[in-house]
Formats: structure tokens, C-alpha cells, sequence
């Protein structure tokens, strides 16, 4: 609503003033003469349009961004030198007929045979001025412990694994093979799943890409290095291990990491650099550039709690590069519907075209050794990339030091406006944008209380908390519909105050009519609400280039609140209508939480429990568990095998613990034998300066296990197999007062191994037996049997429903696990 004076020419509205029934005084009439008030007002019909464009405009734009993927090629039309998806996807058909290949598994060999296969065969057809060279490299025994990430302060030991190397580079070229450049996936998936998308299908682009470079490779300057790794999914050991042991690792320059957190979709660039060189090549030659530094400040924020390869070549050998993932429904991943069929089709064309492009260039470039920069030089030096793509089409990126430079300059101009602004308006306008600024925060306040208030309604209306797993855009409805419907309310609380405040500041002028002034209170009250929203863009702006976070360019939350602040009647109804129709469909179950393709994650395992906690001898049980949130009161009740669930005691994996659950006892004595009940035996205590305590221990039959050690006793540890000392006493960190060791390893790894303990000095140790079942044990550890199934658990299992998957990951058990302790007073 806008009012404009007219001309002195223009004649006074002298009915409006006979209809207001007012009396002026000479002085006000003399004021107001000549104004006209004129009102642009728009229908509701109006509102409802522009809603229903933005919205139209939104989805259109999200279907070009995601959904718009190439067509796929055969092998004919993308020729010996190009990429082909139909060709690839014959090797991720190949891959997931084998079921899950997890490390130490009979079918990871098998993937291992065929992976291998397919490289003799690319050696074989190689251009004759290519030399190729595949290397079958099998690692004995490793440890690493990471600086970050979900395996921080953890110590991970891998033995017995096997992986598949492939180097390309010029026959007559032989300096090439100084500086070359790592494409990396890993082969082996997680127990509950065959793995088309994580990651059969980054194999097989790996596989379709080294055959079209092989005819590509003679007129390179550097190497190209293909990595299929196995023991991704058992704490990133496949990277690891070829990083410090292979002798082709010295000569890496920059590495290329291929992963999935779903099935299929863009092939995003997730993380990228510290130097800029790969990021800058890739957006300037990829075919369909997709990435946006938003994923990678997310993923380093450690909200997504998971890791990828390309942490290890990025912080154990300081390399730079590329993380590209597939992120497309994500609900299927590690579990069962990680499947062939559920692969969008063009998704392998969109990574293999994009990836060849970029490594014909970067491999001809003779800038590589550049990108070798260690992390910590680059990082001060502020010489990080920001990019973002625009509807997978473009993609704009430009250093972080530009980008300090234009924040910086934006930051000084807005200090120097609000500063002249507060100097000229004095006591009034510093009060003016404290209001403004406690608008903002109201808005921030009730959108998160409101949306809070919504995840709290929905295990009440609904079998699952989470009833927007098989359609995500309910998340609009049930989220954001009240996130939106909590910004209006708190703004307009805000407004309320801030417009009284001007009310009465404005009361003392006499000058103005009382509807003039009335109109000019809303328009300072609106002109106060944009400038707090500029306020808290700045805010955010500073603190983000102060932080060198490259998402901040984002900083444009300024433009949400003044919108608000006008928002109509209809849309604040048609957002209720939104909300409302959508818990309507949950309540009324039409859209069920779970399908078939989207199912819950869940986890049955057959426990073995010797710690104590149930009595003194083994206590075997099923466990039946989710790290979705949601109860299993009607699933139980169809699986009819004496489930009962609850908040029992705590079920502690090591790795974690299970608080709410459901166990049963009934049949559970079968499918398992004392004898792999893991030992850990003190076989020397030596009380002196400084007391040392020696412990052998024998996992049985398991090659995968987890021992915690209690840091509140412990001050440090050395870790042997056999002769060899892989862990020495170099000052570890804890988190919860515990240090975790996570192993893994192939069919031949060890079993037995010894474990020192050097204790601090003022060790907690008591012999009160009162205070013994109080005290925390001093080891805990839990042994996994992989592909071991008991009776009990495959009746479990038959009885789930179909919208159930088990769920595998690398903290997680198997189907059948022993837990075992060892007390402070032992």
C-alpha cells in the first residue's frame, strides 16, 4: 500500500472529507492539502496466483536441477573413445548377482575374479602407444587412526585385504608415471545389501572410463591410476592401506573419489580441494557440471555422520581432488533396496561423460604437481575454491580469497550505512532496530518451536515418526508449512511491538492527519523489519567469512523477513490448508511410511552376552532394533516369536547402545557354541612405578570386532599381532572416557593378539564389591560371526514385513554377536 502526493494543482478530495466526519484545524487542512490517499489493493485470487506460480516456478526448477539426466549411450554410439552407460551397466548387473560382497566373504573374491577379468581384457585392447599395468595387491596387516570424521579418535585395524590397481600412462612417456592422478571406489558392500548404488555402480563407471582412456592414454603427461579398494565400509581400510603401503602412492598428485549415499541421480561434486586445480578443471570442461559447496560445509560440520575414501587421501596423504556421490534416495541405502532395478537410468552417463572430460584434461595438464600443496599451507593461505552450479548447466566458482575480499567490501559499506543511519536518527532509530532485531529473533523462535511442535504430533497420528520416507515432498507439509506458519506469528508478534513503539513516538508530532500518520507507522514499521533483515544478513555474512565457510554466499536471509511482514491472509490459509491436508494424509494412513523399495532399516541380532549384566553365565537373546525412530508394538505382535519392547536396560554394541528395543528368549539357545565366545586373559600385572597389565585376546572364529578400552583407568595401550607391534604408546585421545578399536579383515586374518595397558596414576581401582558393580569395566569387547544366521533369527527374519530391511554399516552388528568384558578388579 503505497500513497504518493499529487501536483499543487490538484483540487482537495473535499467528499472524503465531509464522509470522515472530522474536523481539521487551519494549520492540519493547510498541511494536508493537496494529498490524496489512493489505495492499491489486490484480491485474494491475486495472492493465491502468485503462490501457485512460485510454487510451479520452484518445482520446475528442482526437476531441471536433479531430475534431468542424459540419455544414456550404447557402446556403438559412444565409440571406442567415449563412455557408455549400457556397456557399464552390464558390469554393475555382473557385481549385485552376487549378493553382498562383504570383506572376508566368498562373493567379495568373486567380485575381486571379475573386476580383474575386465582390466586383462582392457590391457589387452589398449591403444599400442598405451602402457598399461595391473597390480593385484594384497595387504598383510594395517592400522590408522583418523583427526575427524565418525572414526575420530578411533583406532581402526585392517588385515587380509586384496585390491585391484590399475596404472595407464604413455609407452614412450615413462616421466609420466612421476605425477599421476588417483580414481578411486571400493568393491565390497555392507552385509544387508547386494550394492548396485554403493558403490556397483562407481565400480563400473571405473571400469568403462579406464577402457575409453586406454585409447586415450599415449598423448597424456601424467599417470591415471585406477583404484578398486576393498574395506570402505570397515573404517575406510582399503584407502588407507594402499595409501601407505602401495608404491604407486608416492607418486599420486591429486585423487578422485567415487562414492553413493543412495541410488542413482547427479553425480554431485560432495567435497572438493583444498587446492582449487581439480575443482577449477572440472568446471571447466565437465559436460554437466553438479555441485555446490553447500554439501561440503555440511558434510564437514559433521552433521552427516559418515565418511568417504576421500578423507583419508585428503588427511593421511594431503592430497587434493574431487568427492563425487550419488545421493538420490537415499532411503535405500545399505539396505536391501539397493537394487539393480531401482538405478535411474542416465545416472552412470552423467558421472562417466563428466569424469572423461575431466580426465583428459587434467591428465595432459602440466600443472599437476601444483595440486600437491599440502593442505595446511593452502587452507591459511585462503586459496580454497567456492562454487555452485545453475540448474546443472553452468557451474561459477572463484577463489576463497576473492570471496573474503567481496564480503569484506559488502561488510564495511553496510557498517558505514548503519552507522550513519543510527548517528542521523539517534535514540529513536537504535530503539527502532532493537525492536526490528527482536522481530527477527521471534520469527526464529516460533518457526523452529512450530516445526518442534509438528514432529511431536506426528508419533500420535501416525505408526512412524518419520511418516515422509516414501514421499519426501510430505516434508513441505509437515515441516515446512509450520516452519512457515511459526515465522509469520513471530514476525508479526515483533511487528505489533515495534509498531506501537513508532505509535507513540509519532502521537507527538501534531502535524499529520491521524490516517496519513497512521499510514506512515506501517510503512516505518515495514522499512525497520527489511532493515533487521539486512541486519542479519551482515551478522551472518561476518561470521561466515570470518570463518572461511565458502556457503556463505547464501547470506541472503534478508529478503525472507520483510516478505513476511506483508504476507497476506490467503497465504497464511493456504499454508494451514498445506499443513492440514498433510496430517490428514498421515493420519488417515493412505501414504503409509514405509514401502517394499523405501523399507525401515532395522536390525535382528542373535546376542551372546557374557558381560554380567543378565547373570553369570551366557545370556542369549534376539535384539531387535532401529536407528529410525518409531516403535514395533503392531510388528511384533504379527511376528509372534515372544518379542517384548521397551526401554530395557541398555543394550551396549561397543560401538553404541540400544535404549529402546524389543527382545525375546524363547529358541534362542541353538545356532551358536561357547566356544566362539570371545576371551580377553590377564597373563601379567605388574604393580611398580607404574602399573603395566598384559591381555591376550582370542576373537574365536570372528574377523570382526570391537574392543573398547576405559581411558578413565587407562592412560595409553600398545597393540600386537603376533611379533609385530601395529599400535605403540603415542598419547590417544577418548571420547566418553572410552577408546575404541575397530577390526576387520579378510578370511585369513588374525584372531589372537595382545593388548598392554599402562595405567594412569590415580586410578580410580577399588575392591569394594559394592563399588564393583558401579565401576565401569576396563575392556569391553563385541565379535561379529558375518554371514553366520542361527534358526531364531531366520524365523525373525521370514516374519518381518516387507517394507523391513536389515540395515549394515560399519559400527553396526551382524546377525550374530558375542559381548564380552573385562572388570577393573579382575
Amino acid at each position: 500500500m503505497r500513497r504518493r502526493p499529487e501536483s499543487s494543482s490538484t483540487a482537495p478530495d473535499t467528499s472524503a472529507k465531509k464522509s470522515s466526519g472530522t474536523s481539521k484545524t487551519d494549520e492540519e487542512a493547510k498541511l494536508n492539502h493537496g494529498i490524496q490517499i489512493r489505495t492499491a489493493r489486490r484480491s485474494g485470487f491475486s495472492w493465491l496466483t502468485l503462490f501457485a506460480v512460485i510454487v510451479y516456478s520452484s518445482w520446475a526448477v528442482y526437476q531441471y536441477q536433479y531430475e534431468n539426466l542424459p540419455v544414456p549411450l550404447t557402446a556403438e554410439q559412444a565409440g571406442k573413445r567415449g563412455f557408455s552407460e549400457v556397456a557399464a551397466m552390464k558390469h554393475v548387473k555382473a557385481l549385485t548377482e552376487l549378493g553382498p560382497h562383504t570383506i572376508g566373504s566368498d562373493a567379495i573374491e568373486l567380485a575381486l575374479q571379475y573386476v580383474l577379468a575386465e582390466l586383462e581384457n582392457i590391457k589387452k585392447t589398449a591403444h599400442w602407444e598405451v602402457d598399461v599395468e595391473v597390480d593385484l595387491f594384497h595387504v598383510n596387516v594395517g592400522a590408522t587412526r583418523l583427526d575427524s570424521g565418525m572414526f575420530v579418535d578411533r583406532t581402526i585395524i585392517y588385515s587380509d585385504l586384496d585390491h585391484i590397481v590399475l596404472r595407464m600412462l604413455p609407452k614412450y612417456a615413462p616421466e609420466a608415471r612421476e605425477n599421476a592422478i588417483l580414481v578411486s571406489s571400493h568393491i565390497d558392500t555392507v552385509f544387508s545389501t547386494e550394492g548396485a548404488g554403493d558403490c556397483s555402480s562407481c565400480v563400473s563407471v571405473m571400469l568403462e572410463l579406464a577402457r575409453g582412456i586406454s585409447q586415450w592414454a599415449h598423448g597424456f603427461k601424467n599417470a591415471v591410476i585406477f583404484l578398486f579398494n576393498t574395506g570402505e565400509e570397515e573404517g575406510l581400510s582399503g584407502a588407507h592401506s594402499f595409501i601407505t603401503q602401495h608404491p604407486w602412492s608416492t607418486t599420486i598428485r591429486m585423487a578422485i573419489d567415487l562414492e553413493a549415499m543412495g541410488i542413482g541421480g547427479k553425480s554431485a561434486i560432495f567435497q572438493a580441494g583444498p587446492h582449487p586445480l581439480a575443482v577449477e578443471t572440472f568446471a571447466s570442461v565437465a559436460k554437466y557440471p553438479s555441485g555446490n559447496i553447500i554439501f561440503q560445509d555440511i558434510f564437514s560440520s559433521g552433521v552427516i555422520n559418515s565418511a568417504t575414501d576421500f578423507q583419508v587421501y585428503r588427511e593421511v596423504a594431503g592430497l587434493s581432488g574431487l568427492d563425487f556421490v550419488y545421493a538420490d534416495h537415499g532411503a535405500v541405502y545399505h539396505t536391501k533396496n539397493d537394487k539393480l532395478k531401482l538405478l535411474k537410468s542416465g545416472s552412470l552417463q552423467h558421472l562417466g561423460e563428466n569424469m572423461l572430460a575431466f580426465l583428459l584434461q587434467i591428465a595432459t595438464s602440466s600443472h599437476l604437481s601444483k595440486a600437491n600443496a599440502t593442505v595446511d599451507d593452502i587452507q591459511s593461505s585462503h586459496d580454497t575454491a567456492v562454487y555452485y552450479d545453475i540448474l546443472g548447466q553452468y557451474m561459477v566458482i572463484y577463489r576463497q580469497r576473492f570471496a573474503n575480499m567481496l564480503h569484506s567490501s559488502v561488510i564495511l559499506q553496510s557498517l558505514l550505512i548503519w552507522t550513519t543511519s543510527l548517528l542521523m536518527g539517534g535514540s529513536t532509530a537504535a530503539v527502532s532496530l532493537a525492536f526490528s532485531c527482536l522481530s527477527n529473533i521471534l520469527m526464529w523462535i516460533f518457526s523452529i518451536s512450530f516445526s518442534v511442535l509438528a514432529a511431536f504430533i506426528l508419533p500420535l497420528i501416525s505408526s512412524s515418526p518419520l511418516p515422509y520416507l516414501s514421499i519426501p515432498w510430505l516434508v513441505l507439509g509437515l515441516f515446512a508449512a509450520p516452519a512457515f506458519l511459526g515465522a509469520l506469528t513471530g514476525q508479526h508478534l515483533g511487528y505489533l511491538v515495534l509498531k506501537r513503539y513508532l505509535s507513540n513516538v509519532y502521537a507527538k508530532r501534531k502535524q499529520l492527519s491521524p490516517a496519513i500518520q497512521a499510514d506512515l507507522i506501517k510503512l516505518e514499521t515495514e522499512r525497520w523489519l527489511f532493515k533487521a533483515g539486512s541486519l542479519q544478513w551482515l551478522v551472518l555474512l561476518v561470521v561466515g567469512t570470518y570463518y572461511n565457510i565458502g556457503s556463505s554466499y547464501l547470506a541472503l536471509v534478508w529478503l525472507v523477513p520483510p516478505a513476511f511482514a506483508c504476507a497476506k491472509t490467503s497465504i497464511v490459509l493456504s499454508t494451514c490448508i498445506l499443513f492440514a491436508l498433510s496430517l490428514a494424509v498421515v493420519f488417515s494412513g493412505i501414504i503409509p511410511p514405509f514401502t517394499e523399495e523405501t523399507a525401515r532399516a532395522v536390525n535382528v541380532v542373535h546376542v551372546v552376552d557374557t558381560t554380567g549384566g543378565f547373570g553369570e553365565k551366557p545370556n542369549s537373546y534376539i535384539s531387535l532394533f532401529s536407528f529410525t525412530p518409531g516403535k514395533f508394538t503392531k510388528e511384533v505382535e504379527e511376528i509372534k516369536e515372544g518379542f517384548v519392547c521397551g526401554r530395557h536396560e541398555a543394550i551396549d554394541y561397543v560401538t553404541f547402545s540400544v535404549k529402546y528395543g524389543c527382545l525375546t528368549y524363547d529358541g534362542t539357545k541353538e545356532g551358536w557354541d561357547e566356544s566362539n565366545i570371545p576371551t580377553l586373559d590377564v597373563v601379567k600385572d605388574i604393580n611398580g612405578d607404574k602399573r603395566i597389565t598384559q591381555v591376550k585376546i582370542d576373537t574365536k572364529r570372528s574377523i570382526r570386532w570391537f574392543l573398547a578400552i576405559n581411558t578413565e583407568e587407562i592412560e595409553d595401550f600398545t597393540f600386537n599381532v603376533g611379533l609385530e607391534e601395529l599400535v605403540a604408546a603415542d598419547g590417544k585421545r577418548s571420547i566418553d572416557g572410552w577408546h575404541t578399536i575397530q577390526a576387520s579383515g579378510g578370511k585369513n586374518a588374525p584372531t589372537k593378539f595382545e593388548l598392554t595397558l599402562f595405567w594412569l596414576q590415580n586410578s580410580t581401582r577399588r575392591s569394594d564389591k559394592m563399588v564393583q558393580s558401579e565401576q565401569r569395566p576396563l575392556l569391553r569387547i563385541r565379535t561379529d560371526l558375518p554371514g553366520v544366521v542361527t534358526p531364531k533369527v531366520e524365523t525373525v527374519l521370514e516374519k518381518l514385513p516387507p517394507w523391513y530391511s536389515l540395515f549394515g554399516k560399519s559400527t553396526s552388528p551382524h546377525t550374530l554377536s558375542f559381548l564380552s568384558s573385562l572388570p577393573i578388579d579382575f
